[in-house]
């Protein structure tokens, strides 16, 4: 059985550090909690799990905390989490799986991060993170910023998954504050930083400048093709928001020279038409979104939501419009087969049959 160190980077994590470790301490073989400058009893909570708790002085660089947190470990592998994720019952059971099965040579275990959910907790963003590290391969993280550390080696992806379960809005401002403060010390961003950027730009409302670094963003090499179709959405919000629907429609179009089209770029160009009232058009994308293969993409964001439930449901309303009932009726139960409770799907069934009522 192979041997695991948790290593965490924290700070003013006292509401949900004890809930992260609890759901994990169990399958660990070790724990390294990194504080990088706590006001609150985040360090006390600590110690009740570990007494290797150290301190790292916040320099604007999440790499080098989480590095430093790597430097204290001393089992086979290295496994990290940020406090506000949990491990669910059955994942840490698979976990434990893994732990008497693995074979030693794989170096990284790629591991899946569930990020939103709907109202009854079920995933609807999810996507692949470099989870559990080999320690004798030495892995470095990189960027001060959404760090990450590049894949390589001999390579697992599992079904295990972290949740991740935050809790209060925490500091929204961080991370453009830190870019902001790269430029003006003269640091070229690289490719990845420009299109986080780009992101933190446009999640603060500035669309004109944020429209301005995701397109240099694309038409700069290098970039990495999951990044690259998420900026053409990100950029196609920024267009919206700014009034110019054309080049919104443009921006979406553009992903497909990165790769072939996905259900959620698809499912955007439809609510594009669909909101211009060209029902045909929108149905046609839909459909396709519909028929599109969910494809693990090696770390890429996936909605799943995207890949039946949303396509169908949007083609009851395409149809409806169009005024074809029957059709209508039939994909609202597709949709329905994904998501028998949703409640847009039960709205959607006891409305038709009003319509039949009233015949």
């Amino acid at each position: 059985m192979i041997t695991l160190s948790l290593c965490m980077i924290v700070k003013n994590e006292e509401a949900v550090l004890a809930r992260c470790l609890s759901s994990v301490k169990e399958v660990m073989d070790e724990i390294i909690i990194v504080d990088t400058g706590s006001q609150d009893s985040t360090v006390e909570i600590a110690r009740q799990f570990t007494d290797k708790v150290y301190s790292f002085p916040w320099v604007d660089d999440f790499s080098a905390a989480r590095n430093f947190s790597f430097s204290k470990a001393a089992m086979q592998y290295l496994f990290w989490m940020d406090a506000d994720d949990i491990l669910l019952p059955q994942d840490r059971e698979n976990l434990f799986s893994l732990k008497e099965t693995l074979d030693p040579s794989i170096d990284l275990v790629m591991m899946k991060y569930h990020v939103a959910f709907d109202g009854q907790g079920n995933p609807v963003f999810s996507y692949y993170r470099e989870r559990m590290l080999r320690r004798a391969k030495q892995y470095r993280w990189q960027g001060a910023i959404h760090e990450a550390i590049t894949p390589e080696g001999n390579i697992l992806y599992s079904e295990i998954a972290l949740t991740h379960r935050k809790i209060g809005a925490g500091d929204p401002d961080r991370n453009l504050r830190i870019f902001e403060k790269m430029i003006k010390e003269g640091k070229k961003l690289v490719p990845r930083e420009n299109y986080y950027y780009g992101r933190e730009l446009y999640y603060h409302g500035q669309y004109q400048q944020a429209a301005y670094i995701l397109s240099r963003y694309l038409d700069t090499p290098g970039g990495w093709i999951e990044n690259q179709i998420t900026a053409c959405q990100d950029l196609a919000n920024c267009y919206y928001h700014l009034g110019k629907p054309q080049q919104a429609l443009d921006s979406l179009l553009r992903s497909f020279s990165f790769d072939t089209p996905r259900a959620e770029i698809c499912c955007d160009i439809g609510k594009h038409f669909f909101q211009q009232e060209k029902y045909a058009q929108a149905a046609f994308w839909y459909e396709t979104a519909a028929k599109r293969p969910k494809e693990e993409r090696n770390g890429g964001f996936i909605q799943p939501d995207c890949y039946g439930y949303l396509p169908y449901l949007q083609l009851c309303l395409c149809y409806y419009r169009l005024g074809d009932l029957s059709l209508a009726k039939e994909y609202n139960e597709k949709a329905a087969q994904c998501k028998p409770a949703d409640p847009a799907v039960i709205y959607n069934r006891n409305f038709f049959s009003s319509l039949d009522l009233e015949k």
